[in-house]
């Protein structure tokens, strides 16, 4: 019950980002306009909107399939851990590219997508268990492409990748279990 509801919930999210890309592109890109623009004060209402806001529709398909995979495995510990996680690694990763990031508008949801990924790969360090170990395994295997990301690239925000990529290991950190037994030298 609670695993078919989170897929409602994760779809649900990716209808919500096909929606906004067609408005988009039936007012022809008039929300590229709400992307993050580095070190402008306009520019911060980006580090809530653009995530869900892309350059074209191949924008969109090039990041829809990551985004519903990446959500659910994170989702497997229950749709309000992610949407902490979203949260925090979409805020995080938006400030760091709104103080660190070129001159441009930057959209699209790979900034959180890369956090996702990282998030699970750094969760097993932290939280040391199988469970996480596997959902670790196959975020990297299957996603191990986005190392790509992180070179500069011309009409790509790699500073999203990068930031989302810290914020997804910070939140890691932040909601790691205190329990945990430490590593044995």
């Amino acid at each position: 019950m609670k695993a078919g509801r989170n897929v409602k919930v994760i779809l649900s999210l990716a209808a919500l980002l096909v929606a906004v890309e067609l408005f988009n592109v039936g007012t022809n890109n008039s929300l590229l306009q709400f992307g993050i623009v580095p070190r402008k004060f306009e520019g911060l209402v980006g580090v809530l909107i653009s995530p869900f806001v892309h350059a074209s529709v191949m924008h969109l398909f090039g990041n829809l399939l990551p985004f519903i995979v990446l959500s659910w495995l994170v989702a497997i510990q229950g749709i309000e851990h992610y949407f902490k996680v979203a949260a925090m690694v979409s805020v995080v990763g938006g400030l760091l590219v709104w103080v660190f990031g070129r001159d441009a508008y930057h959209v699209g949801a790979s900034g959180l997508i890369f956090g996702l990924w990282t998030f699970l790969i750094a969760r097993a360090w932290y939280q040391r268990s199988f469970q996480n170990l596997i959902l670790a395994t196959v975020a990297f295997l299957g996603y191990s492409g986005l190392v790509l990301g992180f070179l500069p690239s011309s009409g790509t925000s790699f500073e999203s990748h990068i930031a989302g990529a810290f914020a997804g290991i910070a939140t890691a950190w932040l909601k790691r279990s205190k329990s945990v037994a430490p590593i044995a030298a």
